[in-house]
């Protein structure tokens, strides 16, 4: 493959990687490269210009009323523009081009962003218009391989002019620089040329509208000024004196040398090479090209990033929230170990318990008349969870509130609509309902708390061994305990209603006791538990419920959390999430890859 076919391709590639990773690029609010120098390089002259027949582009450039459209009717040989004392004005570009590249298929690639319209008067172009027209026709005295442009003026008060004179430059491969004594050094006139040099264009100067024996003396002055203020080399340097009616008639002199045979003889390989490798180097340029516009997206998905992590629900769901009573635990872990009791001690231990809490009934009345009713545990559970997620909700509210305020141009409508009217009262009752309804131990976790019970009973063998020989002779004894406790559990004064009561609590202790037992065995230790302390017992049921008491606060941070992110910030987060990760994805990647390779 040729040098230049390989050029070709990654340039292709390149275009073909900004057009994947351009949708992403605006999800995140990036400004579109549509308009900026070095994209408008990349499409209108570099791609318009590799799979087109060899030729070159020269334009006419300049300022206002200096003769631009009488040099171009002198290198077209025919009144092609109009040209006027009064200062008529191109608004739009002329183009003259040779019988052979006469396709406007070809022309509508070179000049892409304008409408193609047919020329048929010198005033065609002096219409105002808002569209970009380009009027052209065959030029019989064109050389080939060679195209024509007047463009409009470089300097003009009206921006769509010097918009459209920006993009012909972009395309051209040759810039003749129109310039007079007042023109030279225009701020405007050198802006435009200091871009034509930054991507290499050749320039060839005019000067216009001289006065030949008295500005002899100030030519090389000009032409220093210009040089030193754009950082120009002009390739060919004339000089072309006034004279209205010898510009009317297409006669003007230009010193040194005849600027229509020097143009038609410019060395087209070395020129077209060296335009291509300045609109490159102006597609890569760090500061004004693409990793510029690489580095926008960059620091667009850094925004997106800190958003998503601002208005992260796992951690708006990270509140204080209230420990599980212990109650419903030890419910929970009793139901676990009932599973795995013989039928006949199942049964015991059912009758008995039940037997328990009646016997025990009369001293609990006795002692609710009089410390008084007895707050429900799972109630008061249930209230100030509520308010640790009515918390969490208040605390993600705000933060949206404030993200609605500093956020960037994409956040900010989305979360000012998502804070409208009365949507945080609306919010607030909604996650209030949804709690309401969700129960205190819901079957994910009761699987989550059985399967750990399930591994420490795999893992502790003599344990389970010692609590169920230990769970099989409390059910024997229950009986004698249980008709103990009927007998003097009738009385209730003096002395035997304080025995009554002891009895009746140690049958309830024994029962706890075992439970506990069973309960701290569920330790990595298990084995040891066979030997040790009830004080061991119970530091390793106290282990056992902290690490339940954990997860059960996680598994309901979780419950908040997809609340959140599914009935609040809907779509919001996956997409903040996906414009973070956007430098990672293979559109960026490739777009990087593309620009080594031409690198």
């Amino acid at each position: 493959m040729s040098t230049y076919q390989s050029f070709a391709d990654r340039v292709r590639r390149l275009d073909r990687a900004i057009c994947a990773l351009a949708p992403q690029a605006a999800a995140l609010g990036t400004p579109t490269p549509k308009g900026q120098e070095w994209f408008d390089l990349l499409r209108n002259k570099l791609l318009a210009e590799l799979d087109l027949p060899p030729l070159l582009i020269v334009a006419i450039v300049g300022g206002t009323n200096i003769g631009k459209s009488a040099i171009f009717n002198h290198l077209a040989g025919e009144v092609a523009s109009a040209a006027s004392p009064l200062a008529a004005g191109t608004k739009h570009p002329v183009c003259f081009v040779p019988k052979e590249l006469a396709d406007p298929a070809l022309l509508g690639r070179l000049f892409e962003p304008f409408k193609l319209c047919d020329w048929r008067s010198a005033d065609d172009p002096l219409g105002e218009s808002p569209e970009n027209r380009l009027f052209w026709r065959v030029g019989p005295a064109m050389p080939p391989r060679l195209l024509l442009l007047d463009a409009p003026d470089i300097d003009s008060d009206a921006e769509v002019n010097w918009r459209r004179a920006r993009a012909i430059r972009q395309t051209a491969d040759v810039l003749v620089a129109v310039l007079t004594q007042q023109k030279y050094n225009d701020a405007a006139v050198k802006r435009f040329f200091r871009a034509a040099v930054e991507a290499d264009k050749p320039i060839v100067v005019v000067f216009n509208q001289c006065e030949m024996e008295a500005d002899a003396k100030y030519w090389p002055r000009w032409l220093a000024t210009f040089r030193e203020t754009t950082g120009a080399r002009p390739e060919l340097v004339y000089v072309v004196p006034y004279d209205r009616r010898a510009a009317e008639e297409l006669r003007l002199p230009f010193y040194a040398i005849s600027a229509g045979c020097e143009l038609a003889a410019l060395r087209f390989d070395e020129i077209k090479i060296r335009t291509f490798r300045g609109a490159l180097r102006r597609v890569l340029d760090p500061q004004h090209g693409l990793p510029a516009y690489l580095d926008s997206i960059r620091a667009a998905a850094d925004d997106f990033s800190s958003a998503a992590a601002a208005l992260s629900t796992a951690e708006m769901a990270r509140v204080g929230w209230p420990s599980l009573p212990t109650g419903v635990l030890v419910d929970e872990i009793r139901d676990w170990w009932d599973d795995s009791r013989q039928p006949w001690s199942r049964r015991v231990h059912g009758f008995y318990r039940a037997l328990g809490r009646g016997a025990t009934w009369p001293l609990r009345t006795a002692w609710n008349s009089m410390a008084g009713p007895r707050s429900d545990p799972l109630a008061v559970f249930r209230r100030r969870e509520r308010e640790a997620v009515v918390l969490a909700v208040e605390k993600l509210l705000d933060e949206l509130d404030r993200l609605a305020r500093v956020g960037n141009d994409v956040l900010r409508p989305r979360l000012l609509s998502m804070l409208g009217g009365h949507a945080r009262a609306s919010v607030l009752e909604r996650v209030q309902a949804a709690h309401e309804n969700l129960p205190a131990v819901d079957e994910h976790y009761r699987r989550f708390l059985r399967a750990e019970l399930d591994a420490w009973r795999s893992s502790s063998p003599r344990a389970v061994r010692f609590l169920q020989s230990l769970d099989h002779a409390a059910a024997v004894a229950r009986p004698a305990i249980t008709v103990a406790l009927f007998f003097t559990g009738l009385h209730f004064a003096g002395d035997l209603a304080g025995q009554a009561a002891a009895q009746a609590a140690s049958a309830t202790a024994g029962h706890l006791a075992t439970e506990a037992a069973i309960a701290g065995g569920f330790t990595g230790g298990g084995e040891a538990l066979v030997s040790t302390t009830s004080e061991g017992v119970r530091q390793a049921a106290g282990i056992l419920f902290g690490r339940l008491q954990s997860r059960y606060a996680q598994q309901r941070a979780g419950w908040l959390a997809e609340w959140l992110e599914n009935e609040l910030l809907g779509d919001l987060l996956a997409d903040l999430r996906r414009g973070a990760e956007v430098p990672r994805e293979a559109a960026f990647q490739e777009v990087e890859t593309a620009a080594r390779a031409l690198s």
